[in-house]
């Protein structure tokens, strides 16, 4: 298991309040990420409203956490 989420590559998904549009992304500051799509400035998600994080896991390695998104 990682240490810390905060710094951490971790793959993040989102849905919208409907729950009918999902965003999956990858960051190495969730904290700091979820706050940038509540707050509208990721262009996606501020369109279809996708602000609920749903799931989150963190990975060793960007390459990891990438390919964990891709698959």
């Amino acid at each position: 298991m990682v240490a810390s989420m905060d710094r951490n590559p971790t793959v993040y998904i989102l849905c919208s309040e409907n729950r009918r549009a999902l965003y999956i992304g990858v960051t190495t500051n969730l904290v700091r990420r979820i706050e940038e799509h509540r707050r509208g400035l990721v262009e996606h998600t501020a369109r279809y409203h996708i602000h609920q994080l749903v799931y989150f896991e963190p990975h060793d390695t960007a390459s990891d956490a990438i390919a964990r998104k891709s698959s």
